[in-house]
C-alpha cells in the first residue's frame, strides 16, 4: 500500500491576513482632517505663545478624542446608521434640530477658513490669483465627493493622510530639545492667566470637534453598504468581533496620528517662533511665512505644502459631515456611494456648504473672528451632542447587546466633562 502523499507547502491554505487599508479606514482619515488648516493656526498659536508650555494638552486630549470617536465609530457600525439618523430616531426634532444647524453653521465658516489658508498658502509658493486659487480648491474638492466613486474616493483621503509626514519632517528640519518637551508633558507649569486658559480651550475645541463625531460614525455606515457580505452589527452580530476590533485599532491610530502631528505642530513653532519671540499668531500661512527667515526655505515649504495638502483632505470631511447630518435628519438619501441623481439634496448641501465657505473669503467678515464664531458655536454645540452620543451608546434600546463597554462609557462620559468645562472656560475667558 503506497503511503499517503502530503501536500506540498504550495497546497496547503495560508491564513489570510487582513490588508492595511482593510483596517485603516474611517479612524485614520476623521483623526488626519483633525489637523486642518484651521487646526494648525490653533496649534501654531499655542507653541508660538508658550512654547512647550502646552505640550501636555495633547497627552490628555488622545484619550478623551479615542472614547468619543470610537463610540461614535461604534454606533455608525452597529445600528447601519449615523449619528443624526439616530437622534432623530430617538430625540425630539425641537432638540436635534437646532444642534445640527449649529454644526453646519460651523463646518461652513470652517471650509471657507481652511480654502482661504489653503491659497495663501500656495500664494506664498507660487505668486498668484487668491480668488482662482480659492476657487480651484473648492471646485476640485466638490467634483470629487460628488463624481468619483466612493471607495476610490476614500482611497484618495487615506492617501492624503501622508501629507501630515510634513510636519514630521519639519521638527527635524528645526531641531527640538526632547528632554524639555518630555519635561514639560509630564510636569506641566499650568497657571490661570486669561490668554493661557484661552489657547487651552481652543486647543481641546480644535481637537475633539463635532464634526468628526458625524463623520466618521458615518464613514462606518457608507463601508457597511459597500461591502456586499457587511451587515449593521444588530442584524449581524457574529460579525461584531472583528468588526468591532478593528474600529479599535482604526481609531487608536487615526487619533494617535492627529493628536501627534498637532504636537509635532506646536513643537515647531515652539523652537522657532517662540524662541526668537514671534508670538502672535493668527493663521496657518502666518506660521509659514514666519517659519521663513527664522527656520529656512526647506522648513517653509515643508509646512506650507502640508497646509495645503491637510486642506485637500479636510474640506470633504468638513462638507461631508454637514450634508450627512442635514440629510439623515432630514431622512434624505444620503451616502457618498450614491450616483449624483439619487442623492441630489446630498449632494446639493455638499456644493452649497463649500460655496457659502468660498464666497467668504471675498465679504468684509474679518477670518480671523469669524473662526473665533466657529470655536464658539463648537463650543455650545459639542457638550449636548456628546451628551447624546453616550446616552445612545449605552441604550439597549439602540444599541441591542452591543451597548459600550464600562471603560468606554467612563473615559466617554469623562470626555463629555472636559468638554463642559472647557465650553465654560471659553465664555469665562471671552472678554480676555
Amino acid at each position: 500500500m503506497e503511503a499517503p502523499i502530503s501536500p506540498s507547502h504550495a497546497d496547503v491554505k495560508q491564513p489570510e491576513w487582513p490588508r492595511l487599508r482593510d483596517i485603516l479606514g474611517p479612524g485614520l482619515i476623521t483623526g488626519a482632517s483633525d489637523d486642518d488648516p484651521s487646526g494648525i493656526a490653533t496649534y501654531s498659536q499655542a507653541g508660538a505663545q508658550f512654547g512647550y508650555g502646552l505640550a501636555w494638552t495633547l497627552l490628555l486630549t488622545y484619550p478623551l478624542m479615542c472614547a468619543i470617536q470610537l463610540i461614535s465609530a461604534e454606533i455608525g457600525r452597529v445600528t447601519g446608521r449615523g449619528l443624526a439618523g439616530n437622534m432623530r430616531r430617538h430625540y425630539s426634532r425641537a432638540l436635534v434640530y437646532p444642534l445640527i444647524s449649529l454644526l453646519v453653521v460651523a463646518n461652513t465658516i470652517n471650509i471657507g477658513a481652511d480654502l482661504g489658508a489653503m491659497a495663501a498658502a500656495l500664494r506664498l509658493l507660487v505668486p498668484g490669483p487668491m480668488v482662482s486659487y480659492i476657487a480651484f480648491f473648492g471646485i476640485s474638492t466638490v467634483l470629487l465627493e460628488v463624481f468619483m466613486r466612493y471607495s476610490r474616493y476614500a482611497s484618495v483621503l487615506r492617501w492624503l493622510t501622508l501629507s501630515l509626514l510634513a510636519y514630521v519632517a519639519t521638527v527635524f528640519a528645526v531641531g527640538v530639545p526632547w528632554l524639555t518637551v518630555a519635561r514639560d508633558m509630564i510636569v506641566p507649569h499650568i497657571h490661570f492667566s486669561g490668554s493661557y486658559l484661552t489657547v487651552v480651550v481652543a486647543v481641546f475645541g480644535t481637537t475633539i470637534s463635532p464634526y468628526l463625531f458625524f463623520w466618521q460614525a458615518e464613514e462606518e455606515v457608507e463601508d457597511e453598504q459597500e461591502d456586499a457580505t457587511a451587515r449593521p452589527l444588530l442584524d449581524a452580530p457574529a460579525q461584531a468581533p472583528q468588526q468591532l476590533r478593528r474600529i479599535e485599532l482604526d481609531t487608536i491610530v487615526g487619533m494617535a496620528v492627529s493628536n501627534i502631528v498637532a504636537l509635532f505642530i506646536m513643537l515647531t513653532t515652539a523652537a522657532t517662533l517662540h524662541a526668537h519671540g514671534v508670538t502672535d499668531i493668527q493663521t496657518s500661512a502666518q506660521a509659514a511665512e514666519a517659519l521663513r527667515p527664522i527656520a529656512g526655505r526647506f522648513a517653509f515649504t515643508i509646512f506650507a505644502l502640508g497646509i495645503i495638502g491637510t486642506g485637500l483632505l479636510a474640506l470633504p470631511v468638513l462638507a461631508g459631515s454637514a450634508a450627512y447630518a442635514v440629510g439623515e435628519a432630514l431622512q434624505w438619501r444620503v451616502g457618498l456611494a450614491q450616483r449624483p441623481g439619487r442623492a441630489r439634496a446630498f449632494y446639493g448641501a455638499i456644493a452649497v456648504a463649500t460655496l457659502i465657505g468660498a464666497v467668504m473669503n471675498f465679504t468684509p467678515l474679518d477670518p480671523i473672528k469669524a473662526l473665533f464664531w466657529s470655536a464658539v458655536i463648537n463650543g455650545v454645540a459639542a457638550v449636548p451632542i456628546m451628551v447624546m452620543i453616550m446616552l445612545m451608546g449605552s441604550r439597549g434600546s439602540v444599541m441591542g447587546q452591543f451597548t459600550l463597554a464600562p471603560w468606554l462609557r467612563a473615559l466617554g462620559w469623562l470626555a463629555t466633562l472636559v468638554m463642559a468645562v472647557a465650553a465654560i472656560g471659553m465664555f469665562a475667558t471671552w472678554g480676555d
